[in-house]
């Protein structure tokens, strides 16, 4: 057998025992299931030092490979992140389970009860980066929805996400649960990569969460459905009704309290009316924070020191302490501008009218659209979904933050009492 043939069966393989371990994770009650997620997060916090080694391997092999910045703050944990990875499986354990619920119920004129229900996908792969936690938050989703997942997390935090996926199994041993319902691939060969997605008969859905290239490529060569987690560009409109001091706010926390991540700002707009009493104070608070400023003539004329933003620019997702800039002429030009630079992720206004804001949100098609309110709050344990396996920017079954309710689909259960569509007539019997 060649090389690339023993990879590929090796892949096949994984996939097909991991749904066969769907077979029993279906089978799981939510008292088991919320019993075999509070053991997990024991058992992580049991093995948290071999953890916390793995990734100070993964730490010291990214430094040494010059991996700096937002990267490197993603692939970094310590002994608070993993007591946080573990709270998270905790609070997924408290979700409502989503599986069996019945969204629909009728009767209709012919007697035939009809039910829409709840239902695991079955086996997902969940494509990542250099978070180690998503190795955790994406198996306690999927579990928590019925499901089984397969874990393919990038090379500069492999380490990192054995040493989780290894306390993760003890938990699943005590619980009579198949190892494979918490697959993690170590072949991380891009070629390994297209072989699991191409699996359609194994594999039910496909989540990259990721850089904008591993999202392009995953849709490029995917032949199972795939949910995108896009790129963060996420905006905030500070309109003329706007109260400065709480636009001010919403803009430092949105680009500076971590801005390595997909809901930091990205771009500034201001309208034209009161960008000379905001943007000289506003460049000055972002300032003594580091934020370097891109923008366009009206905002240079009045913040001389910002460079000058190119079109590429507002249509980057920076993930660093740097914020585009442009002051518009009116609501309208802000959500076209949004329209056309936006990736669907999260966007604000901050205003004290109404009638803009109900525009806004009327008009503005992203996953998540927030009034007076931080970017920062895109997040599924911030809106209430507990841990979120990713920030869907497809518009299919979910979109915006996903938990497990977004893991699950609908299916019809139909009750009757010997109907049928066509009744035979005496002579045909």
């Amino acid at each position: 057998m060649r090389a690339g043939d023993q990879r590929m069966s090796t892949i096949r393989e994984q996939a097909q025992a991991c749904r066969d371990a769907a077979q029993v994770v279906v089978g799981l009650d939510t008292t088991a299931k919320c019993a075999l997620l509070r053991d997990m997060a024991a058992a992580l916090e049991a093995q948290s030092a071999a953890v916390l080694a793995a990734n100070a391997e993964d730490m010291r092999q990214a430094a040494a490979k010059g991996v700096q910045g937002a990267m490197l703050d993603r692939l970094r944990l310590d002994e608070a992140r993993v007591a946080g990875i573990a709270g998270a499986l905790r609070e997924v354990a408290e979700l409502p389970d989503p599986v069996g619920v019945t969204t629909r119920r009728e009767t209709r004129p012919n007697g035939l009860s009809i039910e829409r229900v709840r239902i695991p996908l079955g086996v997902i792969a969940m494509i990542y980066e250099a978070r180690p936690n998503v190795t955790a938050d994406a198996a306690a989703l999927c579990l928590m929805a019925g499901n089984a997942v397969i874990l393919r997390g990038g090379s500069e935090a492999i380490h990192s996400n054995l040493a989780i996926a290894a306390a993760l199994h003890a938990a699943l041993r005590v619980h009579g649960v198949p190892e494979a319902a918490v697959t993690v691939l170590d072949d991380l060969s891009r070629e390994a990569m297209v072989e699991l997605l191409q699996l359609g008969d194994l594999v039910d859905l496909a989540i990259p969460r990721g850089g904008e290239g591993l999202i392009r490529f995953v849709a490029e060569h995917a032949r199972v459905p795939v949910i995108k987690h896009y790129k963060g560009v996420c905006h905030l409109y500070v309109d003329r009704a706007a109260d400065l001091e709480l636009a001010l706010g919403l803009l430092i926390d949105g680009k500076t309290s971590r801005p390595g991540v997909c809901n930091a700002l990205e771009t500034l707009l201001v309208h034209r009316d009161v960008a000379e009493a905001f943007l000289p104070r506003a460049a000055a608070a972002l300032r003594e924070r580091s934020v370097e400023l891109r923008g366009d003539d009206p905002s240079r004329a009045l913040v001389p020191t910002m460079h000058a933003a190119t079109d590429d620019d507002y249509a980057a997702e920076f993930l660093d302490l740097i914020l585009a800039v442009r002051v518009v002429d009116s609501l309208d030009e802000a959500i076209a501008h949004i329209h056309r630079y936006g990736s669907d992720h999260t966007e604000v206004i901050a205003t004290a009218d109404e009638a803009a804001a109900q525009r806004f949100v009327r008009a503005i098609r992203s996953a998540v659209v927030m009034v007076n309110a931080s970017s920062r709050f895109s997040d599924g344990g911030e809106l209430g979904l507990g841990a979120e396996i990713g920030i869907s920017t497809t518009r299919l079954h979910a979109y915006g933050p996903m938990g497990a309710e977004a893991l699950t689909v609908e299916r019809f259960v139909v009750r009757g009492a010997g109907q049928v569509r066509h009744p035979l007539s005496r002579a045909q019997c």
